[in-house]
């Protein structure tokens, strides 16, 4: 690990143009759950299947049962940011790392400072009314009881991309122009099997790509750096 570390130091050193990709187990060590480990999402027993409550359809069929597992599940407005969300931030002030595209929902980037966040899948911070788009605060969603409702009387919608949505395309594009000028593309906290989002780092045109995830991977992307770890844990060393 400690020879990793050291190479991943010197990458880090000899690089102006990072972007760092990252997944949930970027939010674990703040206490967020993700999706895929033992103790996620997928191993809870709720009545239905989180990806099924988390879709487009049962969202527009079952409202009062989606806020119901929303409140419960997806918001974490007392996590605080861990190392790597501190290191991240840290690099960009130093002017070495460009963005930060993220496909986590939480807002912890920009809690510990990072500007240029790049959010794949929105953040539970912006709720807006589906009917005149007024805007809501995470807290007015979490306050309020079955389904939040605007003052002209329209639902208001989490600004998260729900499963049979698709991702905002300007995000998109923006995400996939800062990869493909990165000089070190560091991928961190996920196991690359959730698309569209995980297919952006075909557009990564240098030879300088570091993964850094605690657990396996769903795909072979050969990588120069593969480091199996917490996020967290290996960026506090550096």
């Amino acid at each position: 690990m400690d020879e990793k570390i050291n190479k991943l130091r010197e990458m880090i050193a000899d690089s102006g143009n990072i972007v760092f990709f990252g997944g949930a187990g970027v939010s674990t060590e703040s206490g967020i759950p993700d999706f895929r480990s033992v103790d996620g999402l997928y191993h809870q027993q709720f009545a239905y299947p989180p990806e099924t409550i988390l879709s487009h359809t049962f969202y527009m069929r079952h409202k009062a049962e989606f806020f119901d597992f929303y409140r419960q599940k997806m918001l974490s407005p007392t996590a605080r940011p861990n190392a790597a969300h501190l290191k991240l931030a840290q690099w960009e002030r130093e002017g070495k790392l460009r963005a930060v595209i993220t496909q986590n929902i939480d807002g912890l980037h920009q809690k510990a400072g990072s500007r240029e966040v790049l959010e794949l899948h929105g953040s539970t911070l912006r709720n807006y009314c589906e009917r005149c788009r007024k805007f809501y605060s995470l807290d007015y969603v979490q306050h309020s009881q079955g389904v939040p409702r605007c003052s002209c009387g329209g639902d208001v919608k989490p600004d998260v991309v729900l499963y049979e949505e698709g991702l905002n395309e300007r995000t998109l594009d923006r995400a996939i122009r800062y990869i493909q000028e990165a000089d070190l593309l560091i991928i961190g906290g996920t196991s690359l099997v959730v698309y569209p989002a995980a297919g952006l780092v075909r557009y990564y045109r240098g030879n300088k790509l570091v993964i850094i995830n605690k657990g396996e991977l769903g795909t072979d992307i050969g990588a120069g750096l593969t480091i199996n770890g917490a996020i967290g844990e290996v960026l506090s060393k550096l």
